[in-house]
């Protein structure tokens, strides 16, 4: 039998893979340029026994995402920059009390206001920084239609696997264009569900570190009875002010993901082989460098191109290794050099940096990129 194919915007395509993942929750604030997940969200729920609810704003959305992830329910919202940014502080109360849910961010013009209906790739900051104290960070920043519905069921995938928000962040361009997608069929794509407890609730405790660094986590209503709280606490859920287990419960906390990066990183390696010159690029932006990278070539110009998927860990040893044999790398992005501190940071000055930067609302068009490359040839 042939697979189903449609002719879909990105964030139906968003919608749909949150479907195809479990999701059965929905809680969110209309933000352009998002809203078209939580109207796609709000008309196929109910089909499948899900629950959708337009919340009062978007600190009171997240709070009710927290508050399904916990009655052990696949929880999404969707919003933009504002939006995140009055999200942070109980993202940061998911990280703490290490609740699975899914932030799906259309990132547009900033900050404050910005530029509701323009492209941006500025909140990638956010995603790791944005709500205070240490805390683990998963990003995923896709590139097509097919794509944002493939890396959604991963968001979810990592975030029932590591008990913690994950936030996927197509840029307007991507969320909005239209491109032919190919729906896989139900089995075709992993699904992870959390690992529920193997003790009984009597012995159970809700931050137990002798099962490893995500310890398994019940569900509200199963006669299962744990306290969530967000103060630095012990592992039947209690505050405590007692410096080494803050301090080893914070640093687990940061663990579960960065131990594991070589399983959530995720990226694209294209032309890179002999590559003298390589675009590190994300999301639209990628796009404009492929083709720049082709045109490139036939001009004799050894370019390539290493595509982030995966934005928070960052592929830190892929890029080190990388600066070791190449003459440059160009770094194009719709902000004002975020990514660009980053890959700097990484490499340790083994290879020269040059930016690309447009904050205007246009896009970042491949023959800006061709340009910068025959520039640093």
């Amino acid at each position: 039998m042939a697979k189903k194919v449609a002719f879909m915007q990105g964030n139906e395509a968003g919608a749909h893979g949150a479907l195809y993942a479990g999701c059965k929750f929905f809680a969110g604030y209309p933000i352009t340029p998002s809203t078209e997940v939580a109207e796609v969200m709000s008309a196929e729920l109910p089909k499948v026994g899900g629950k959708f609810i337009q919340m009062e704003d978007e600190i009171g959305a997240m709070a009710a995402l927290i508050g399904a992830s916990l009655t052990g329910t696949k929880a999404l919202t969707s919003t933009s920059g504002p939006g995140f940014s009055l999200k942070q502080e109980n993202i940061g109360y998911a990280c703490i009390t290490e609740v699975p849910c899914v932030i799906f961010n259309v990132m547009r013009g900033g900050p404050s206001t910005g530029m509701p209906t323009g492209p941006s790739q500025s909140d990638i900051m956010s995603a790791k920084w944005g709500t205070h104290g240490d805390h683990p960070a998963i990003c995923l920043v896709p590139a097509s239609v097919q794509e944002i519905f493939e890396e959604t069921v991963r968001a979810f995938n990592l975030s029932e696997k590591y008990r913690t928000p994950v936030t996927i962040m197509p840029d307007e361009i991507v969320a909005h264009m239209r491109e032919r997608i190919v729906f896989p069929e139900p089995g075709e794509l992993e699904v992870i569900n959390r690992t529920a407890p193997s003790v009984p609730p009597e012995k159970y405790k809700p931050y137990d570190t002798s099962f490893g660094d995500v310890p398994p986590l019940a569900a509200f209503g199963t006669n299962y009875r744990f306290h969530v709280t967000g103060l630095n606490k012990m592992e039947d859920g209690f505050p405590t002010t007692k410096a080494a287990i803050v301090q080893a419960e914070e640093e687990r906390q940061v663990r579960k993901v960065e131990a594991n990066a070589d399983d959530i990183i995720k990226y694209e390696e294209y032309l890179m082989d002999d590559a003298d010159i390589v675009v590190v690029a994300f999301g639209s932006t990628s796009r404009s460098a492929r083709f720049a990278v082709n045109e490139a070539r036939k001009q004799g110009i050894k370019a390539g191109l290493f595509r982030l998927i995966t934005f928070w860990p960052f592929p830190e040893k892929q890029l080190l290794a990388l600066s070791k044999k190449v003459k440059a790398f160009i770094t194009p992005e719709m902000n004002l050099g975020m990514c660009t501190g980053v890959v700097k940071g990484c490499i340790e000055g083994n290879a020269p940096v040059h930016g690309i930067f447009r904050v205007d609302g246009e896009p970042i068009n491949p023959g800006q990129i061709l340009d910068k490359m025959k520039e640093v040839k």
